[in-house]
């Protein structure tokens, strides 16, 4: 026989989220290169969490939408090198090292995150801003 289950049963325990340390999970969560992504979008169409998840949220996808951009343009550039003067090689060497680049701004984001910091970036942050 099962035990009878309370009326104000609620299967989600909402105490749970307002943890400070799953909190911060969350943040380390949104900030991961690429993969990132998808929570930092759910957690925006949501609109239920608070203005720092929000802040991390947007900073995470403009540093992903750039990311994207620049690899999209330098691939790109790579594929049509012979109008520009430089080899094809030396496009594939800057692509790599802004794919490099992103992964280590988004470390040192989750550094900061870490030591609890602010995580502004001079240029991503005041565009980040425009993201609902």
């Amino acid at each position: 026989m099962e035990p009878p289950i309370p009326e104000a049963f609620d299967p989600i325990d909402r105490e749970a989220f307002e943890n400070p340390t799953l909190q911060r999970l969350w943040l380390f969560i949104y900030l991961m290169p690429i993969f990132g992504l998808i929570p930092s979008l759910w957690n925006l169409s949501q609109r239920s969490s608070d203005r720092r998840q929000r802040a991390v949220s947007r900073l995470a996808i403009t540093l992903a939408l750039t990311w994207v951009l620049g690899y999209g343009l330098l691939n790109w550039g790579a594929g049509f090198s012979e109008g520009f003067g430089i080899t094809q090689s030396g496009f594939l060497v800057i692509n790599s090292l802004w794919s490099s680049s992103y992964f280590v701004v988004s470390l040192w984001l989750m550094v900061r995150v870490w030591q609890r910091r602010s995580l502004r970036i001079p240029g991503l942050s005041r565009l980040s801003k425009y993201l609902p």
